[in-house]
């Protein structure tokens, strides 16, 4: 069995981790959660995040295979469609965008052509769809609760890219108020995450660490099993339901969530400019979210 090599790079502004999984041997890859940096008062976008994954996949000399998104994020902009410009790969996502898509095609009010089918990314993938990133097995598991699109990806049994779904064990799990979320689909996702042997690593997309501690991304299914202040072994559903739902009321939007969602239902996609050469993002006005 091959070994996935792991290669994270940590986003400050935003708290993502992008990975980088690869062979031993090198080959090809795939890049996980990228984001494109943008300046909300400035309304600008720049790629110092994404040339950073562009400059380790070159000093390796990958073959980028796959541009992997867990779900369409409330908190950064994908860079895949800028990656996938400069090194290739597809662009892939859970099928169930498409729920997330109808969602907010209403929010924003979006042309009768923006199509619900996922047509945007390059790949859709079916719930337990086997994948390969060169010679590492990989499967799509389908986690919904955070969004109902959420994916994980769970690489030659050994690691698994759980995007919302985990936190690291002090911070617990994702919220699950955002259209279409689910406390109840959460937890039987986390279960299910937590039922893989106990030497798995799991690997989180974003760390919000409490003072004295530096951000981390992994911890084994083990570790989150016995730490995990939401979801430890002993915490029943109705438990967790109950507590989720009464934190997520406390939360405030993320400040990137309007553009954020607005571009990754496109796959990161900037809308076409217009007749003066630039383009735009609608936000919506008194809008319940």
């Amino acid at each position: 069995m091959a070994s996935p090599q792991i290669e994270v790079i940590f986003d400050r502004n935003t708290s993502t981790f992008t990975y980088v999984v690869y062979a031993a041997g090198g080959g090809e890859c795939a890049i996980i959660d990228s984001v494109l940096d943008y300046d909300p008062i400035a309304g600008h976008t720049s790629t110092v995040s994404a040339d950073r994954v562009i400059e380790f996949v070159r000093s390796k000399d990958l073959k980028v295979q796959w541009l992997l998104e867990t779900h369409a994020h409330a908190d950064h902009i994908s860079a895949a469609p800028y990656l996938r410009q400069h090194l290739g790969g597809a662009i892939a996502i859970g099928d169930q965008i498409k729920m997330v898509q109808g969602v907010f095609k209403k929010i924003f009010n979006l042309q009768s052509e923006f199509l619900l089918d996922g047509a945007q990314f390059d790949h859709l993938f079916a719930p337990g769809e086997i994948f390969y990133i060169g010679s590492l097995r990989a499967q799509a598991l389908h986690v919904p609760g955070h969004t109902p699109a959420d994916m994980a990806y769970l690489v030659e049994q050994d690691v698994a890219f759980v995007g919302d779904t985990l936190f690291m064990p002090d911070l617990g799990t994702a919220r699950c108020d955002f259209p279409g979320g689910s406390a109840s689909s959460l937890y039987r996702s986390v279960s299910s995450l937590l039922s893989l042997p106990p030497s798995t690593r799991l690997f989180v997309c974003h760390d919000y660490p409490p003072e004295g501690r530096l951000p981390a991304c992994e911890a084994t299914v083990a570790e989150q099993r016995a730490k995990n202040i939401h979801v430890r072994d002993g915490v029943g559903e109705s438990e967790f339901i109950a507590m989720r739902n009464q934190r997520d009321a406390t939360l405030t939007l993320p400040t990137l969530m309007l553009p954020s969602i607005q571009l990754n239902i496109c796959a990161g996609v900037l809308p076409a400019a217009e007749e003066n050469g630039v383009s735009y993002l609608k936000i919506p006005l008194n809008v319940a979210l």
